[in-house]
């Protein structure tokens, strides 16, 4: 769940800067929206952990999420606005705060009280880790599906139009690398941006895809593996009963 929120805005900053031509602070603003929801929707998720258990919560959080990436894949266009773009992160951001209280409470809820802070560093860590791998594969799969669409388009144009083999790499390399060929040559200018942009929306869609199938999977685990709400219970309180009597004997 982390990791489709970092990996969804390592993407979605891209995407605003490069596609839709954003500021910095403009690009910027999407993020305070998706913390916003976080924000209010945290204190709710833990009443809702406690009335109907952590697997529905979490399972909620699931579908805002997904409802997020789907955002993405189909309305985050070339002419999306503003608001579009602030949709998806707040479904996201929604779908974070709902399944954060849950997805923390699984593991310090079922250690024994001696060892909270080490199931706590594993929440960061787990956080940590989803974030990096999301990140390195939205990115890879940006990379790919980028170069693949612009490598097509060079080769679709005339083939008596030689383009030197240093500008063709530059193109394909990103589109920061389009764009430094856009300087270099103005008179092509707006037809290399126009096919940087739309590599762009090709490699982005594969990422989303991606994003979408973590998704899918990680909600059928939870509805599969996790436990329901009166066998949490019945664990939680078992773990109790545990560190009770374990104090119970040290006190001895």
């Amino acid at each position: 769940m982390f990791g489709a929120l970092m990996g969804a805005m390592f993407i979605g900053q891209q995407y605003m800067q490069d596609v839709l031509a954003f500021g910095t602070i403009q690009a910027a603003l999407p993020a305070l929206f998706a913390g916003a929801c976080m924000i209010l929707v945290a204190p709710r998720s833990a009443v809702i952990v406690e009335a109907r258990g952590s697997r529905v919560t979490l399972l909620a959080g699931y579908v805002f999420v997904l409802a997020g990436f789907l955002t993405m894949l189909f309305l985050w266009t070339e002419t999306a606005s503003f608001w579009v773009v602030v949709l998806a992160f707040c479904f996201v951001g929604i779908g974070i705060g709902l399944s954060g209280t849950p997805a923390s409470r699984s593991l310090t809820g079922s250690v024994p009280v001696t060892r909270v802070g080490m199931a706590s560093g594993t929440a960061d860590l787990q956080r940590d880790l989803g974030g990096a791998l999301f990140n390195s594969l939205f990115g890879a799969l940006l990379a790919a599906g980028y170069a693949a669409s612009i490598t097509a388009t060079i080769a679709a144009e005339d083939p008596t139009a030689e383009i030197p083999p240093n500008v063709s790499n530059e193109l394909e390399m990103s589109y920061a690398g389009a764009q430094a060929v856009a300087g270099e040559y103005p008179q092509y200018a707006t037809e290399i941006t126009a096919a940087a942009r739309e590599a762009f929306l090709a490699g982005d869609q594969q990422a989303y895809l991606a994003g979408i199938i973590a998704v899918l999977v990680g909600g059928a685990l939870v509805f599969l593996v996790f436990p329901r709400a009166d066998k949490e219970r019945e664990l939680v309180e078992g773990y109790h009963r545990e560190d009770a009597a374990a104090g119970a004997a040290g006190a001895a």
